[in-house]
């Protein structure tokens, strides 16, 4: 694997909406600390460090295996998102610019996947 994970647009992009978890989350309800929050928080900072770990092994099986793993992820995320919506602890912009930041990045890692899945098994 000759490239670092850092040059990765799809870790980019996951990298700049974990902080923005962050930033909204901050205003979420006290009691949801360790609730809501806290799930949503741990989800947006599996996305990158999945990415990354896969970028780090020696095959496109395992990079590709992490890549589901960081989709997997995501979409809990997505799932959150629509549930802090529901609860009305987003507004409808937050949650829709939110949203679309996540859905970019789930097009950015199946376009990864597909493209390692066309691909012969040599270091990625």
């Amino acid at each position: 694997m000759t490239q670092s994970y850092r040059n990765l647009i799809a870790w980019q992009k996951a990298k700049d909406l974990a902080p923005d978890i962050y930033l909204r989350t901050k205003r979420f309800p006290k009691d949801e600390l360790y609730g809501l929050t806290s799930q949503m928080r741990r989800a947006a900072v599996s996305v990158p460090s999945n990415i990354a770990e896969g970028k780090g092994r020696h095959s496109r099986k395992d990079f590709a295996h992490f890549l589901y793993q960081a989709r997997g992820s995501l979409l809990e995320l997505e799932t959150q998102l629509s549930i802090a919506r529901d609860l009305e602890y987003l507004d409808a912009h937050t949650f829709k610019s939110t949203l679309d930041k996540a859905e970019e990045v789930g097009r950015i890692l199946n376009g990864l996947l597909n493209h390692l899945q066309t691909r012969p098994d040599k270091a990625a």
